[in-house]
């Protein structure tokens, strides 16, 4: 895998964090920035993302894309391969390009089917589905996100799979 910024998206609980550890890792120089942690760092005032988002919310979560790309830039400048993982859902998708629009970026969607992402969902140690269903969130991302990049359908997948599609469909191994 050539040296770039790969941005890997999907809806919660698609596997991005565990899939991007694992591509990070397989890289000579790879960083592992997951986007969240930018949202994590707001101790007072964080206005979350919801289903009718406050315009404050819509603020924070551009400000959190913005740090996001900047941060994947600096590594990229310092001669790594970053993995920058995060929900860009929609138009968001383009946002996050236009950011990165002087940089080689490769762009992974994992996007299993919906009983895959329920029971991934059950799983994980927190929730991300509040407010809205899997389905209804789902069915918006795969109507409105751009189908531009690596669309990964992840639902029969171990997520050291899922990596070896990846570094495949990328010209590894």
């Amino acid at each position: 895998m050539g040296r770039a910024i790969y941005l890997i998206t999907g809806v919660m609980a698609s596997g991005k964090s565990t899939v991007a550890g694992l591509l990070a890792s397989k890289m000579e120089k790879g960083v592992h920035l997951r986007g969240d942690v930018f949202r994590q760092m707001i101790v007072s005032g964080r206005a979350d993302m919801s289903v009718l988002p406050s315009d404050e919310a819509i603020r924070q979560l551009h400000l959190r894309y913005r740090l996001s790309a900047d941060t994947a830039i600096t590594y990229y400048n310092n001669g790594f391969s970053v993995v920058l993982q995060d929900n860009y859902y929609g138009e968001e998708l383009s946002r996050i390009l236009d950011m990165l629009t002087d940089y080689p970026v490769q762009i992974i969607v994992l996007c299993p089917n919906v009983k895959t992402v329920k029971k991934r969902e059950k799983m994980r140690g927190k929730i991300g589905y509040t407010g809205f269903t899997v389905e209804a969130l789902y069915a918006d991302f795969m109507k409105e996100t751009p189908k531009i990049g690596f669309w990964l359908d992840t639902s029969k997948q171990s997520p050291e799979q899922s990596v070896q599609k990846i570094l495949l469909h990328f010209g590894e191994q």
